[in-house]
Order: structure tokens, then C-alpha cells, then sequence
């Protein structure tokens, strides 16, 4: 150990240590490498900004202004540079200290905390919920995180890749009782880690095409997910055995997956094409086959037990004689040859998939297995031949993680989704209805709905195909209909959970769904004569309007016999996705929550209604403008029975290497997502629905807020200017962060501007207006209605979940967010009667939204009830203000016109190194 034992009241001595640590090794290697004077800035920066922001000195901050005004580009970048790396060793040493905290907990034994199985399982138990409701949990329960490739990663993979190694040095320094040699060894290795990431440029010099996201997104399963997933199930297994001897020997089921759009999702995205979706498929299952092949190699090394000592199973004992292994040295080695057979069977199948060489030359040929289940079967073999004969704790050792990852993983390792726009969809059915049309061409798109419905209805009937196999059509059709034959083929070669979803963009009717069934129909994976789908339709509903009517639409579309025979044929499951991004960028943050809350409400009823179960998939992204926040708590603060044992989330953008880069933080997570889900169903799912009164105050709420957001957003002339001069639009717009173009079209306005670069801008600035605006306003309006609003507005913050967790997501942002810094951003803004009238009103609403937490929450300051994240905010944030006060002297520079190219490289390293200290900003 590198550090003293921290007093009892000390818990944050190693933090602090760790960071110092860190901080003393990067202001060394900025000496080294460039020179004494750029050190020497770099602390009196930040020195200057520490004064400035915990003393709120005005000295500070002019002279703040004014190094950064004057100083040469190249010096400039360094200073951007020192500050940003700060901040990303910063973040790796909190979540060190988590990890140091979790294990502190369990070697205290310390009762289990929120967000665990433990704490779950002993809720469960308190609640006396029995083992054979557990069973049947665990029987039905689905839960998957769903990555995307959502462009607010600004880092390059080289430079994550150096942080896991300091992350891991880090985590040996708390694990290990080095001697003063070992010691030193980690401190330079240390350095050498810092030297490298300072070395290594930290922006891509291209555009991000789509299969290096995918590869990007790979990276996760090596390092978290392979290994996170299989312990979670075995520390279930094991505590639950604990829990009650009954459960020992059962394998829970692999409820918890993964689950990933990257590779998949051409919403918008023109370079994800059949070609490149096909490639995605590969290049997943290769990571599965190579980690399995590599375990096997693992496994027969270790498995050398000797057939003579020791007895195995009849079918063991045929795998052994089948196995191409003829070696005279394992003749007596029944497991390893065994082993070696398996080996072989999946490299065959590895390369008759995608003709992928093994890590290791098989010794024999083999046949290459069917599908997955001959692979489980024969480990299976295994696992039962130990366990039967004295050999238990070997067949719960590796070979156990390997036998739950197959089960987890797969041939496929991820569900891939497809996604795209109801708008395409109706454009290719349209033409395929025009050119399969004899005498009179159809003109679908002049149908009503009506119509459309009853078209699509027969068409889904009629197992002819629609699409003339030698007819020529335009390039989307053509692309479209290639992708769904892409998806045909996975179902073929990968089994059908490696392609299970079709999410469709922008729905907003039934046509919107049933042409997505009438495209499936074309490639066999909707089959009219056995009334089958073999993909789940998910119409994901966006903007407000969309929420307000999502209930009415699924009523319609479940009561079409027709549909409701092929939700039968998915095991009477329908899944909804919600979206977060564009309902808060259409209404605002309080309106967007409250419409999905009541989406939610809709949604349980109708399909209660129709007795069909609801999966919701919610595309949560990073910032709380995104449905952003703590997963368990949003978890828990759904509605009652809006989580039946299942639930898909998105996990997007820089969220992904917060949460998944290490793998222990990962695996957390991943139980966290399980547990809330438990706890979610089968404890809170019979609770009583909250007051009318609530309901009726929630609706005066959100429609103030409303007013309040789309007055400024919408209805204040020049305000689309205004956002694109006072914050960083353009500029990430040329930052190499993701492969789809940041607007939906060539028009610069607001509707068309995707939601994450407008979350990510506003944060960029330190505004997070999406994440707040309206809320002063709307409990203004609401206390001056109703003398006892706020008395009822602390009663709902203190008896409703959703209401709390609503408070505590702008709680959290309105503390990240800095006026005294937005208002420099401000005078970007050329128009100086513009910049005042917006900004004016920004500023007061601002104000106004704390003082409204503030009195409904009952704290004194902003993060009292959260010390944990204050004390985070309040020693990070010193460092991310210099970032900010270079970056407006840069976009002014750049603005200025001047071309030098490192003003452009100096705003992407600003807007990399304010992302990682904010950690949820897109």
C-alpha cells in the first residue's frame, strides 16, 4: 500500500491522495516535457482558479481573462492540454475510490447498499416476496443495456486505452502490500502511462467512420463485459444459495444482456449500409468466438485430470473418444481431449461463419456445430462429469464463466438492432406498391391512414412477396431491402437473438408499424401462413405530441387481429421505445419527463387492456436534458407496472467509458440495472398511484414550464442565432466524434438540429439550459394560483419518487452549470440588444429555478442532500474553468477569422477537456 490508513472520519484521504498523486505526476511530466515556464502558468492558472471559484474573487477572475486573452496559440493549447488531462486523471481517481469504497463496505460487512442484488434480495425478503415469485422473476425478467454510437465521445481509443492502464495501476496500489522495490515499479509505471497519454494526441485526425465505432464499442466486451456479466450471475447464483439452500445447483437464467445499435442504427446515417451491417455481425461474433476459443485453451490446460484417479460420465467419456486429439501423452486425460474436441468443433464453426482462424491451430478436424445450443450441451457434459464425481469446485471455476458467457453471448455476443425513419419506410413501400401495381399504380402516400392500415393489413396476409426479384428500384428502396435481407441472414448464421429488434424512428401512427411487418414479410422473417414475427416491432414515440398520443396508437394497433396474432407469436410481449432527447428539446425538460410519466400511465392501461405485457426501452442519454441521471433511482421512480420484469436503456456517447471502462465500475452498473428492475417489479409494482391532486398540479406544472420554454426556444426572435453564436454548435459539428452528421438536413433550425449537439453545446458553455429551463417559472405561476402550492409541492417531493428524482436530476445540473462563465459565452453573441434580451431572461430564469429547488426541496444550498457529488463538483471545477475561458478566447479568434489551425485544435482539446470534467454532458 502507497498510502497511511485514513481516520475513521477520513473516508476521502485516499481520494485526495490519488488525485494529488496523479496531479504531482502530470505537473512533472509537463515540466519535462514542456519546460519550466509552461509548469510555472499551468499553477498560477490554477491557483488564480481555485481563488475564483471558491471565493467568488473578481480579481481573480479578471486576471483569469486576461493570461488567457493574451496568450500565443501554441502556448494556449499546451495550457488546454494540462487542464484537460487533469481532469480525465481526475475522474479515474473517483472511480478508484468508488471501487475502494464498495470493497471497504463488504470487508466490513456493512448492510448492503442501494443499487446491489444484496440490497434487492433483502428488500425481497423483508417484503416476504417467496422463492417461486424469485423463480419466476428471474424466468421472465429481460434487462439489457443498450450501446449506441451517439457522437458525445470525444476521445480517441489510444488514449482510453492508457487511462485503463493507469486506472488498473491505480487499483493494484489499493490490492497489493508492496515492498519499497514493487513500489517504485508502480510509480514508474506511472509515469511512463502519464508520459504516454501527454504524448498521444487525444483528438482523431478524421471523421469517425461507422466500423470504427464498432470497433470502439468491441473494445467494451474485452475488458468489462465478457468477464462483468458471467461473475454477476455467479455472485446471484452464490447468494441466493446463501439466501436459502433450495436455490443451490439452479442456474438462474441470463436475464441480464447486452444490447447495441452501433453498426445497426441508419437513422439518418447514410454510411450504415447493408455492407457495413453485415461487417458489424462479423466482427461481433469474432469477439465472442475468440474469447470462448481462448478460454477452452485456458481450460485444457487446466482440466489435466487423469482418467485412471478419477471417473467421468458416459458422455464424457464418448466426447473424449470422439475428440480428434490423438496424443499418447493425453490418452489418459479424458477432460482435456474432451476439451480439445470442443476446440475443434468451434473452430470449425468459427471459420464457417465467418471464416475466422483460431488463436490456436486445432489438432484435428472437427465438425462445425449447428447452433449455439450443441455448444452449450457440450460443456454442459463437462460441468455435469465434475460435479458428479468429487470434481464440484473445478466445474465452478472457469469453466462456469465460460458456460454463462456462451449462454449470455452467445454465437452473436450483442442483439444488434435496426433502426430507421418511418419516413424512409414509407417512401420504399410506397414503391414497391407502385411497381407491383397491374392497370391502376397505387399512389400509397396519398392513402389516408385508414386506407394504409387496411392495405398493409392485407399485405401482411398474402405470402407473396411484394418485391419483384428483378425489378429495378431507387437506391434507398434498394438499401432498404438489402439491410432486411442482412437481418435474415444473421437469424440464419447467428441464431435469432443476434437481430431481434427493429426500432422505428419517428412513429407517430399504426401505417408507421405495419409497414415495418410488411418489409419483414419480404425477407421470411414475418411468415403470413404460420402468422409468425420473428423480430420484435419497436415504434419509438420522440416528441411531445408523439407521447400524448402513443396510447391511443397502440390501442389501435393491438386491437388489429392481424397484429395481435404476431405479438402472440412473441410471446405476447410488445416493447415501446421512449424517447428522452427530442421530447426535451421539443418542450423542455419538466414538460418531457412529466409527458413521458404520463406516456408511461397510457401504455400500462391499454396494454393491461389488450393482456399484453409492455417492455419499455428508454433512450436515456449522458446529460439529465437526455433522461440522463442515476439509473436506479429513475428505475424506481416509474410509474407502478410500468416494469414488468423488463426493461431495455440506452447507454450513449461518453457515458459508455464512465460506466463500462473498468471493469469492476461496469459490472456495477450492470447490477445496478438488474437490481432497480427487481426491486421495480416486484415491490413497488402494487403500490398505489399517486394522488389526483398530484397528478392535477403535475399538469399546471409542466404546462407553465411549457409556455416558458417554448416562449424563449421558439417564439424569441433570433434565439436560434443566439444559440449558435454563444456556444461551441459549429465547432463540434467539425469535431471527429461520430459518423453521423450532427443535423437532420441543410436548414439551421432548432427542430432540425439533433438533441445531442444541442444538449452537448449548452453544456459546453455551462448553461445546461435543456436541463432546467421553465421550472422557476412554472412554480412561480403555480405558487401565485395556489397559496398552498408550495406546501403541496414538498409534500409530493417527499412522498412521489418520480417528483423527487425529477428535482434531484436539476438539483444536479443547475449545481454543474456556472452563470458568471455562460455569461462570457454570452458575449459571443454579435448582437448586442439580442445577446441582452436572451441572456437577460436566461439569467433570471436561472435564478429563479434554483430558488424554486431550493424551496421545495428544503435545502439551503444546491447538492446539500447529495455531499458525495458537491464535494466532486467543488473540487473539479477549479480546473474546468480556465478550459472555458480559453475556449471564448479561441471562438473568438476563430470567429475573428484566423486561420491558424491550431485555434481549431485548441477549441476541440477545450470542448474534450470540459466534457470529461462535467463526466454527463451529451
Amino acid at each position: 500500500m502507497d498510502r497511511p490508513e485514513p481516520p475513521a472520519d477520513e473516508k476521502d484521504a485516499p481520494l485526495r491522495y490519488d488525485t494529488r498523486l496523479l496531479g504531482r505526476i502530470l505537473g512533472d511530466t509537463v515540466r519535462e516535457q514542456e519546460g519550466e515556464a509552461v509548469f510555472e502558468l499551468v499553477e498560477h492558472i490554477r491557483r488564480t482558479g481555485v481563488q475564483f471559484h471558491r471565493n467568488a474573487d473578481e480579481a481573480a477572475r479578471q486576471e483569469l481573462q486576461a493570461i488567457m486573452s493574451g496568450l500565443p496559440i501554441d502556448r494556449a493549447i499546451k495550457i488546454i492540454r494540462a487542464f484537460g488531462y487533469f481532469s480525465h486523471l481526475a475522474n479515474l481517481a473517483e472511480d478508484q475510490h468508488h471501487i475502494r469504497r464498495t470493497r471497504a463496505y463488504a470487508k466490513a460487512h456493512a448492510p448492503a447498499r442501494q443499487g446491489t442484488m444484496a440490497f434487492a434480495l433483502a428488500r425481497a425478503r423483508d417484503a416476504a416476496v417467496s422463492r417461486e415469485q424469485l423463480e419466476c422473476f428471474f424466468a421472465r425478467a429481460f434487462c439489457s443495456a443498450v450501446l449506441t454510437a451517439h457522437p458525445t465521445e470525444v476521445r480517441r481509443r489510444s488514449s482510453i486505452d492508457r487511462e485503463m492502464e493507469i486506472a488498473h495501476l491505480l487499483d493494484d496500489r489499493d490490492r497489493v502490500e508492496y515492498t519499497p522495490e514493487e513500489l517504485s515499479a508502480n510509480r514508474r509505471a506511472l509515469r511512463r502511462a502519464v508520459l504516454t497519454l501527454w504524448q498521444t494526441s487525444i483528438l482523431r485526425g478524421t471523421r469517425l467512420r461507422v466500423i470504427d465505432e464498432v470497433n470502439n464499442g468491441l473494445a467494451y466486451y474485452d475488458h468489462t463485459f465478457l468477464w462483468a456479466l458471467p461473475a454477476f450471475y455467479a455472485d446471484l447464483e452464490d447468494r441466493l444459495g446463501v439466501i436459502e439452500p433450495a436455490w443451490q445447483g439452479i442456474a438462474v437464467p441470463s436475464f441480464l444482456r447486452m444490447g447495441s445499435w452501433i453498426g445497426g442504427d441508419r437513422d439518418g446515417n447514410p454510411f450504415v449500409t447493408a455492407a457495413v451491417t453485415r461487417q458489424t455481425l462479423a466482427m461481433q461474433s469474432e469477439r465472442a468466438m475468440r474469447f470462448y476459443l481462448e478460454e477452452l485453451h485456458r481450460l485444457g490446460s487446466e482440466l489435466s485430470l487423469d482418467g485412471r484417479s478419477v471417473p467421468v460420465s458416459d458422455r464424457l467419456a464418448e466426447m473424449a473418444k470422439a475428440s480428434p486429439d490423438r496424443s499418447i501423452e493425453r490418452r489418459d486425460e479424458p477432460y482435456r481431449r474432451a476439451l480439445i474436441g470442443i476446440y475443434a468443433r468451434l473452430a470449425a464453426t468459427a471459420w464457417k461463419l465467418d471464416r475466422l482462424e483460431p488463436p490456436h491451430p486445432a489438432v484435428g478436424e472437427a465438425a462445425p456445430y449447428d447452433s449455439v445450443a450443441g455448444l452449450q450441451a457440450d460443456l454442459d457434459t463437462v460441468s455435469d462429469s465434475l460435479a458428479r464425481h468429487g470434481s464440484l469446485p473445478l466445474a465452478r471455476g472457469r469453466l462456469r464463466g465460460l458456460r454463462r458467457a456462451v449462454d449470455v453471448f452467445g454465437f452473436h455476443l450483442a442483439a444488434l438492432d435496426l433502426r430507421q425513419n418511418s419516413d424512409v419506410h414509407e417512401r420504399v413501400i410506397a414503391e414497391l406498391l407502385e411497381a407491383a401495381s397491374t392497370g391502376n399504380p397505387v399512389d400509397y402516400r396519398a392513402l389516408d391512414e385508414p386506407a394504409r392500415i387496411a392495405l398493409l393489413t392485407a399485405e401482411m396476409a398474402n405470402p407473396r412477396p411484394l418485391a419483384a426479384p428483378h425489378h429495378s428500384y431507387g437506391e434507398e428502396a434498394a438499401g432498404e431491402l438489402a439491410m432486411l435481407e442482412v437481418a435474415a441472414d444473421a437469424h440464419r448464421r447467428y441464431g435469432a437473438a443476434s437481430m431481434p429488434h427493429y426500432v422505428i424512428s419517428k412513429n407517430d401512427s399504426i401505417s408507421d408499424i405495419l409497414e415495418v411487418a410488411v418489409l419483414l414479410k419480404e425477407v421470411g422473417l414475418l411468415r403470413p401462413r404460420e402468422e409468425r414475427l420473428d423480430v420484435d416491432i419497436v415504434p419509438l414515440f420522440e416528441t411531445i405530441a408523439d407521447l400524448q398520443h402513443c396510447g391511443h396508437v397502440m390501442d389501435e394497433l393491438l386491437g388489429l387481429p392481424a397484429y395481435r396474432r404476431l405479438v402472440a407469436s412473441r410471446g405476447d410481449v410488445q416493447e415501446v421505445m421512449l424517447g428522452y432527447s427530442d421530447s426535451n428539446k421539443d418542450g423542455g425538460y419538466l414538460t418531457s419527463t412529466w409527458e413521458l410519466y404520463k406516456a408511461e400511465l397510457s401504455l400500462i392501461e391499454v396494454f393491461a387492456k389488450h393482456k399484453v405485457g409492455l417492455r419499455l426501452f428508454h433512450g436515456r442519454g449522458g446529460s439529465v436534458g437526455r433522461g440522463g441521471g442515476p439509473s436506479y433511482d429513475a428505475i424506481l421512480a416509474q410509474p407502478p407496472g410500468a416494469l414488468q420484469g423488463a426493461i431495455r436503456i440506452t447507454e450513449q456517447g461518453e457515458v459508455i467509458a464512465g460506466k463500462y471502462s473498468n471493469a469492476e465500475v461496469g459490472r456495477r452498473n450492470l447490477e445496478t440495472l438488474a437490481a432497480a428492475t427487481l426491486e421495480a417489479s416486484l415491490l413497488e409494482a402494487g403500490h398505489a398511484s399517486p394522488p389526483a391532486e398530484w397528478l392535477t398540479v403535475m399538469e399546471q406544472l409542466s404546462a407553465h414550464a411549457f409556455r416558458a420554454y417554448r416562449s424563449l426556444v421558439y417564439e424569441t426572435e433570433g434565439f436560434e442565432r443566439y444559440f449558435r453564436e454563444s456556444t461551441v454548435l459549429e465547432e463540434i459539428a467539425t469535431l471527429n466524434i461520430g459518423s453521423r452528421p450532427a443535423s437532420r438536413s441543410s436548414r439551421r433550425r432548432i427542430e432540425d438540429l439533433r438533441a445531442i449537439p444541442w444538449v452537448f453545446s449548452w453544456a459546453q458553455c455551462r448553461l445546461m439550459l435543456p436541463g432546467w429551463y421553465g421550472f422557476g417559472a412554472a412554480v412561480s405561476a403555480l405558487t401565485a394560483a395556489r397559496p398552498d402550492g408550495l406546501e403541496i409541492l414538498r409534500t409530493m417531493y417527499r412522498d412521489w419518487p418520480f417528483f423527487r428524482t425529477t428535482l434531484s436530476n436539476m438539483d444536479m445540473v443547475l449545481a454543474k452549470s456556472d452563470i458568471a462563465i455562460a455569461s462570457r459565452y454570452a458575449e459571443l453573441v454579435g448582437d448586442e440588444a439580442l445577446r441582452g434580451k436572451v441572456f437577460g431572461r436566461v439569467r433570471q430564469e436561472w435564478q429563479a429555478s434554483i430558488d424554486a429547488v431550493l424551496a421545495v426541496s428544503g435545502q439551503r444550498t444546491l447538492l446539500e442532500g447529495n455531499p458525495l457529488l458537491a464535494r466532486s463538483i467543488r473540487n473539479r471545477f477549479p480546473y474546468i474553468d480556465p478550459l472555458n475561458h480559453v475556449q471564448i478566447e479561441l471562438l473568438k479568434r476563430h470567429r475573428a477569422g484566423d486561420t491558424d489551425p491550431g485555434v481549431v485544435d485548441g477549441i476541440h482539446l477545450s470542448i474534450n477537456g470540459i466534457a470529461a470534467g462535467l463526466r454527463n454532458s451529451g
